[in-house]
Parts: structure tokens; C-alpha cells; sequence
């Protein structure tokens, strides 16, 4: 009989389960680091498992099913619903990562889904360097603030040169990041409509669309507007309880960072010039 595994995966780790002949091994739990990729890639290609299934998770399965595809595994990555409707079928009532793993292994024995084809090698490529150019804003903005609080009292110019020289590095890095973003982007004709489109909305200038776009070219093509919502960490959490506790509502943060920081000037400013506008149209009246 053949071998089948199957991944249930979360933001920081996986659980790994692997049906051989009928029997069901236990889980093995492992980090979602580079490290833990090679350990259980090396467990499955000793095992001769035939096909891996996991869940499409956001991106938090991305890295994982690139390494096992490159790794010479064969992946199917399967919509939620699908896995749901088969623990259904299966009358399933226990919900555990380890559960999950079983069942999805139990999944790939039976429905056998088709081999899961990773985004195109230029795709992550472009969210490699949209990442980078974020953690390189971020420093940039950092040593500007230590810049400003060095200068506004009495320090060594020698400090204040060494903060100047650092945040022109980072503005030559973020440049040179962003060039070859570009450049990713206009060499691919549906990649270039789009951010063609994208610069011509309110507060959106070339940063943001290409961090947008480095964060969305390797996302399903088949999430809904709310899947979307829920992956930013833009969706509403409300904090209530009986009558007398009522918070105010908040968005999650629960999702992507790099696309929710992305978003965030965009929507500032977009707001504020909705403000204008609304000031504006206030005093024609």
C-alpha cells in the first residue's frame, strides 16, 4: 500500500501525520523555520510518502509546501472547506492539530487532489524583497528618530555623522530593493496592469504598490474579500461581555503585518483626503 501524510499547520508551528498500510502514525510537531523543514522533509522522503496534503492557511503553509515541492515531495494544498466537508463525512468529533494532521492524511489516501503548483519563482522573489524593503524602512525610521533625539541636545558630531551616513545607507538600499522590485513587476505583463492600476488610487504612490503587490502575487487566487480581510488582521474584534463590560471595537492584528503596514498609509491618506473633501464641500454649501 501506498504512503500518505498529512500537515496541519499553523502561524508558528506544523503537525505531521503519515498513514502507511492502514495504520496511523503518531503526530510529530515541528517549528515553522527553515531548520524543522529539512527534518521533516527528510522523514517523509525516508518514509516514500506519495503525496503530502495540507490546508491553503493564508500563506503560513507557503514556505512549508515550497520547501517540500523543491525538495522533490509531492504537495497538494486543499481549500478548508474541503477537509471540513470530508471530517463531516467521516462523522469526525475530535478537533486537535494532531486530529487534523490524521485527517488530512486520511484525505490524501482517499481523495488523492491533484499536485499543488507553487507561485512562480519571480513571485517570491518579489515578496523576499517587499519584506526586506518593510524591515529596512523600519531601521531607516528608527535611526531617524535616534538622529532627532541626538540633535536635540549636546552630542558628539561624531555621532551625529556616523546616524547620518547609516540612514543614507538605508536609503540607498531601499532604493536599489525597490529598482529591482520594479523591474519584477514591469516584466510581467499582468503584474504591470495591475500596479498601473494601483498608482492611480488615492495614496497609493510606487512604495505602496509594490509592498502590496509583493504580499498579494503569492496569495490563492481564490480568496474571498473576508479571507482577505481576516489575513491582513483588518478584521473587527469586538470586546463585550454581558452588559457591563463593552469595549470599543478594534481591528484583530492578527493577520499579515507586512500587508496590514503596507495598507496603513495608503488608508491614512485616502481618509484624510475623504476629509478634505467632506470640509470642502461643507463650506460650498
Amino acid at each position: 500500500m501506498s504512503t500518505f501524510s498529512g500537515i496541519d499547520i499553523s502561524a508558528r508551528s506544523f503537525d505531521l501525520v503519515i498513514k502507511n498500510e492502514g495504520t496511523i502514525g503518531k503526530a510529530q510537531t515541528f517549528k515553522q523555520h527553515p531548520d524543522d523543514f529539512e527534518r521533516a522533509a527528510k522523514i517523509l522522503k525516508k518514509k516514500k510518502v506519495m503525496l503530502v496534503v495540507m490546508e491553503a492557511t493564508g500563506v503560513y503553509h507557503l514556505d512549508l509546501a515550497v520547501y517540500l515541492v523543491r525538495a522533490g515531495i509531492t504537495v497538494a494544498v486543499i481549500n478548508p472547506l474541503s477537509s471540513k466537508r470530508f471530517a463531516e463525512l467521516k462523522l469526525s468529533q475530535i478537533k486537535t492539530d494532531a486530529a487534523d494532521a490524521a485527517l488530512l492524511a486520511e484525505y490524501a489516501e482517499v481523495m488523492k487532489p491533484e499536485p499543488w503548483i507553487p507561485p512562480k519563482a519571480e513571485y517570491m522573489m518579489l515578496k523576499d524583497i517587499g519584506r526586506q524593503i518593510n524591515r529596512l524602512t523600519k531601521d531607516k525610521v528608527k535611526a531617524k528618530n535616534r538622529l532627532h533625539a541626538l540633535q536635540s541636545k549636546s552630542s558628539p558630531t561624531v555621532l551625529i555623522e556616523d546616524l547620518e551616513e547609516s540612514i543614507s545607507l538605508y536609503g540607498r538600499r531601499i532604493d536599489r530593493l525597490s529598482q529591482a522590485a520594479l523591474e519584477l513587476i514591469l516584466a510581467d505583463s499582468k503584474l504591470a496592469l495591475v500596479f498601473e492600476c494601483m498608482i492611480e488610487a488615492k495614496g497609493i504612490g510606487q512604495s505602496s504598490a509594490i509592498a502590496i503587490l509583493a504580499e498579494f502575487v503569492v496569495l490563492p487566487k481564490d480568496m474571498k474579500a473576508k479571507q482577505v480581510t481576516r489575513y491582513c488582521g483588518l478584521d473587527i474584534r469586538v470586546h463585550q461581555s454581558g452588559t457591563s463590560v463593552k469595549g470599543g471595537s478594534r481591528i484583530s492584528k492578527a493577520g499579515n503585518a507586512y500587508l496590514r503596514s503596507a495598507l496603513y498609509m495608503p488608508a491614512l491618506s485616502a481618509a484624510r483626503h475623504d476629509e478634505n473633501a467632506r470640509e470642502f464641500r461643507e463650506r460650498l454649501v
